[in-house]
């Protein structure tokens, strides 16, 4: 599934994603961390909807250059 056309208007759907994605890494920084929000959180990093919003976003240079290619 792609995202919308224009990143910067993402739909609700990629927004549930992300949201979830920033608070499985929340929980990742905590002490008592669980080994489900690191599987959590990479399932959602390779989520078609987040992979294709996330290239958008590089392709307009508003997200930092990831170190490893």
């Amino acid at each position: 599934m792609k995202s919308a056309a224009n990143p910067m208007e993402p739909p609700a759907t990629l927004l549930v994603k992300l949201g979830s994605a920033l608070v499985h890494a929340q929980e990742l920084t905590e002490p008592g961390a669980h080994h489900l929000d690191l599987e959590a959180f990479k399932g959602l990093c390779a989520d078609p909807e987040v992979v294709a919003w996330l290239e958008a976003m590089g392709a307009l240079a508003l997200l930092p250059v990831k170190r490893s290619a």
